[in-house]
């Protein structure tokens, strides 16, 4: 398999330098460019198209939200992860509104960094439990207007469920007593059936169809 390819978007140099040693201490990744600004992470990710972008938030000029946003608007595969020192959920919130993917602190672990950016790059980083009712709270207010009729078999809701509960392929699998490739196949029509890329969309629009009421706990 070949490694994900990455760009490291920060305007500190030594925020970059310590990125790409943790990256590169792990052969399943390959940084192929950096760059100090979102100006410079739209032109880079238009010539290098990686498959992943770890961005830093705040940057003079064009900041790493909004760099986000117009990044995939242009490249909707590119999975770009937020990377900041900052643990403030109202950034989470936003990051993922202007399409971003995951967020990572940069005191987190080197191994935590890699299991995360895998999951990540193949989509099936989960999400926590917390997340996922600070999610609902915060960007899903469920009302009685545009609600739809559920297009998934019985099988396919109960996995987006135990999904938008934060559970991996893994744990999906040994709940249902199924392969994790019978997994990864459903979530595959899963999103294709709800026209949605990733599994953080997929509990959001659960949460505000109002659809998590019928999943059990």
């Amino acid at each position: 398999m070949s490694p994900f390819r990455v760009i490291i978007i920060d305007d500190s140099e030594m925020a970059r330098e310590g990125i790409r040693l943790i990256l590169e201490s792990d052969d399943a990744f390959e940084v192929v460019a950096e760059g100090t600004s979102g100006e410079e992470a739209l032109g880079l990710c238009q010539q290098w198209m990686p498959d992943l972008v770890l961005m830093d938030i705040r940057m003079p000029g064009l900041g790493g939200l909004e760099a986000t946003r117009l990044l995939k608007q242009q490249l909707p595969y590119i999975k770009v992860v937020m990377v900041t020192v900052s643990d403030d959920i109202a950034h989470l919130f936003e990051a993922l509104k202007k399409g971003a993917q995951g967020y990572l602190l940069k005191n987190m672990k080197p191994d935590e960094w890699h299991e995360y950016l895998k999951a990540i790059a193949v989509d099936e980083a989960p999400m926590t439990r917390e997340l996922a009712f600070r999610i609902l709270k915060e960007l899903s207010p469920i009302g009685s207007e545009g609600v739809q009729e559920n297009p998934l078999t019985t099988r396919e809701t109960e996995i987006l469920g135990l999904v938008a509960k934060g559970m991996s392929n893994k744990e999906i699998s040994s709940r249902l007593d199924i392969s994790e490739h019978t997994v990864k196949n459903h979530l595959k029509n899963i999103l294709q059936k709800l026209h949605l890329e990733n599994r953080v969309q997929l509990a959001r629009y659960a949460y505000e169809q109002g659809w998590m009421r019928k999943f059990p706990n």
